[in-house]
């Protein structure tokens, strides 16, 4: 854990593969439940449209906006990123 991570309750915890975070407090949950909630809304506004530009201003405009906050908020209230790929090894 980084020494700014030290002082704060995680929302967010480092993934052990790959790049990114997962919920592990009431707070991150919440949050990621109400991102999925409302991506879920968005889609079935659009769901019958045939019109692109309906998908592209009702959908894929508020998805990449609503992603963009996601990330921001659990890179604030979660560990520091970083490519990891499993726990690291501890030669004795």
């Amino acid at each position: 854990m980084d020494s700014k991570d030290k002082n704060k309750k995680l929302w967010f915890k480092r993934k052990l593969y790959g790049w990114g975070w997962y919920p592990v407090s009431w707070e991150g949950w919440s949050v990621t439940i109400f991102y999925i909630g409302i991506i879920i809304l968005l889609y079935t506004a659009v769901y019958n449209s045939n019109s692109t530009t309906e998908w592209a201003l009702l959908f894929l405009l508020p998805v990449a906006i609503l992603t963009s906050t996601f990330i921001r908020i659990a890179y604030k209230y979660g560990e520091t990123p970083k490519w990891q790929w499993g726990k690291k090894r501890e030669d004795n």
